[in-house]
Parts: structure tokens; C-alpha cells; sequence
């Protein structure tokens, strides 16, 4: 594929490839030298005009881990702050020869915007409260792993949070579909996006009530910076109604898990610390994160040579 910019458009046959090219980039983690040649030669920039811990780390990670060369934007650093227009940016970028932007942006479509003013390949790795299809990727792959089967078919996953600001929602719910599995919308209602009713997913505003049949429970961040006006009352009783506390933690089912994308709200969303839950998928997310982007980097970007590269080297 040339991009990698909305679960939609990579379809379930894009998804499902993905995955299992995740396997093999597993594989190679695990090694005492995890790294091979497989893109030596090719150039990744990571552009991203939001904070990130996470998804920044995991893909300059990845990135060297199959020899590619890095490099890195920094909007606080750059001609940007002199009023430097963001295709300005992109033009300079790609005139120094790069060949695949990762890009964060605040505004939603900046990547499908981008593809027109660069030949390089594009990545979406956050654009606003719209996409972030590889840690949609990330989650699929862990769940799959955790469960010991590649198929999600009646899988019972319940997303729990500010969905309204959620690119992490929306693009979990494409993905987990998808590949079969019932997703379950837990909100207040002024943490809803008005158009759910479009969405194959069904809408609660319990979480006790849906406990019980959870298979997977999705606790998202309440992303306090993105609100300009009072959504919810108060941090407190948001944290009573819908966070996830030691009680609740131990009326999930015993082959329940529990996934947070990151960072966490401690106290609001999160009552209990996950190293304490044996079910805590967290930190394997985290981890997962660089074979499933590794895979990503490598679908865009390698061609015939450098796919039979790679598989003489996981074989080897």
C-alpha cells in the first residue's frame, strides 16, 4: 500500500495483512540483535505538530529497527513558529529526499491533505478526533494475541470514555468490527458524538450494567484539553460512574482484559494500577507497538527485493 491513513481505507484484507506481517516483525524483536536491512536506504520523518510519548518512540523505533534513517520534526524548533505554512514544511521536507512522513496533526484530513504535496507516503499517526489507524492496529493485534485465536467473531469489546474526542474510538470500531467483534459504547451522553446512530456499535450510559458480558474493556483517557465547554460535572463523579475501580475490576469476567491506549488519567478513568490487574493488556500495547508499526513502515515502503530480504531473514 502506498499510505497508511484510516482503517477504512486500509479494509479488512489491509488489516488482516497487516497482522500477520506483525509476526513476523515479533519475531525479529525478540532476537538478541533486533534489527535487519530491510529498509536500509529509505528515509522516515516524524512530523508531528501534537505531544507524543508513545506512538513518536514506537515509530523512530521501529523505523531503525529494519535500518531505515530517521528523522525528526520539532514545531517548537522550527520555521513554523516564524510562519512557515504547513505545505511550506511538507515541500522542504521532501525536497531533502524522504520517503514516508508519520504525521500528528491537531486538525482532522492534514494526511490525506499532505499526500498532495508530497510523493513520499503518508502515515496517520493522529489527526484530530478523527483517525489513529495504527493503534487500532496495535489493540487488534494484542487482543488476538491475548486470546490465543486470530478471529475476534463474537468477541464482546466495550470502549469506555470520552468517545466525542476519540480518534482511538473511531478507528478501534472500524477495526474491531471488521474482524467480527460486538463493540459496546460506554458515555455520558455529552461524551457522545451526535451521528452514533450511523455507527455499528451499541450505546450505554452504564458501565455496571454491561460489565458482566465484557470481553474486552477499552478504558480511553478524558482528553481534557481538547473541551471548551462543560461536558461533565465534575472529575469525581465522572471517575464514580464511569472509571474503573477495584470493584468493578473484580466483577469482569476471569478471561476479561483491559487495554488503555495511553496516557492514563489516574484517579478519573483508571482507579486501580494496572500492574495490579493480572488481566492488564497496557503494557503489552506498548510493546506491541513497535512490531505493529515496524509491519506498517514495511508495507508502505519495501518493494519486491526487500520482501524476499525479509522473509530469508525471519526464516534464517
Amino acid at each position: 500500500m502506498k499510505h497508511c491513513r484510516s482503517i477504512d481505507e486500509l479494509g479488512k484484507e489491509g488489516l488482516l495483512r497487516l497482522l500477520d506481517s506483525t509476526d513476523q516483525m515479533a519475531e525479529i524483536n525478540r532476537r538478541p540483535i533486533p534489527k535487519v536491512p530491510a529498509l536500509r536506504g529509505k528515509t522516515v520523518v516524524s512530523l508531528f505538530f501534537e505531544d507524543s510519548t508513545r506512538t513518536r518512540l514506537s515509530f523512530e523505533t521501529a523505523a531503525k529497527r529494519l535500518s531505515a534513517e530517521t528523522m525528526t520534526f520539532s514545531v517548537s524548533t522550527s520555521s513554523v513558529n516564524k510562519g512557515e505554512s504547513l505545505r511550506d514544511t511538507v515541500e522542504t521536507i521532501t525536497d531533502m529526499g524522504v520517503h514516508a512522513f508519520v504525521v500528528r496533526h491537531k486538525s482532522a484530513g492534514v494526511p490525506w491533505q499532505i499526500a498532495q504535496w508530497t510523493n513520499a507516503s503518508i502515515i496517520n499517526a493522529g489527526d484530530g478526533a478523527h483517525q489513529h489507524p495504527t493503534q487500532a492496529l496495535v489493540d487488534c493485534y494484542t487482543v488476538r494475541e491475548a486470546i490465543g485465536r486470530h478471529s475476534l467473531d463474537g468477541l464482546n469489546v466495550t470502549i469506555v470514555g470520552d468517545i466525542k474526542h476519540s480518534r482511538v474510538a473511531r478507528s478501534n470500531i472500524a477495526a474491531f468490527t471488521m474482524l467480527g467483534a460486538r463493540v459496546t459504547l460506554v458515555a455520558p451522553p455529552t461524551l457522545l458524538p451526535p451521528h452514533t446512530g450511523q455507527w455499528p456499535v451499541q450505546i450505554s450510559h452504564s458501565l455496571d450494567e454491561v460489565l458482566a458480558s465484557t470481553d474486552v474493556l477499552y478504558m480511553l483517557r478524558l482528553q481534557s484539553e481538547r473541551m471548551d465547554q462543560g461536558l461533565i460535572p465534575h472529575l469525581g463523579e465522572y471517575g464514580n460512574r464511569f472509571g474503573l475501580t477495584d470493584v468493578r475490576a473484580q466483577r469482569l469476567q476471569s478471561s476479561a482484559v483491559v487495554m488503555h491506549p495511553g496516557p492514563m488519567n489516574r484517579g478519573v478513568e483508571m482507579h486501580v494500577d494496572p500492574a495490579d490487574l493480572p488481566n492488564s493488556l497496557i503494557h503489552k500495547q506498548v510493546a506491541n507497538g513497535v512490531s505493529v508499526r515496524m509491519a506498517v513502515l514495511f508495507d508502505v515502503l519495501a518493494r519486491g527485493a526487500e520482501v524476499n530480504s525479509l522473509k530469508e531473514e525471519v526464516v534464517a
